[in-house]
């Protein structure tokens, strides 16, 4: 299992594929495929058959995971998109491990970091 640079709430673009170039929020992260699920990209229709008569079935549009290789973390504060490194600061006693923009060094923070 490897860690990703990419984590839940993160806003990204999309570098390859029928929807590059648009911008979406991660939902979910998959470590163990090296995959995410960004916000209404990559949808793919998938058959649902009714398990009970109060079921609907039908075909219903979801979104489908997407490599970690095209994606790009987008910066909050320059706003463009950007690899991450890693920088550790210091909180009083504590040593925090925090993700940064290579390109403007901003902290990039998530609503899933307080983990």
């Amino acid at each position: 299992m490897s860690s990703l640079n990419i984590k839940k709430g993160d806003e990204v673009v999309i570098l390859t594929g029928k929807d590059s170039g648009k911008k979406g929020k991660v939902l979910a992260v998959l470590t163990e495929e090296e995959r995410v699920v960004v916000e209404g990209r990559q949808k793919v229709s998938k058959h649902k058959k009714p398990r009970s008569q109060k079921d609907v079935g039908g075909i219903v549009a979801q979104e489908a995971s997407i490599h970690v290789s095209n994606v790009m973390v987008i910066c909050p504060k320059c706003g463009k998109a950007t690899r991450t490194g890693h920088q550790i600061i210091e909180d009083g006693n504590k040593k925090i491990k925090v993700r940064v923009c290579k390109k403007c060094g901003a902290t990039i923070k998530t609503v899933d970091a307080t983990k």
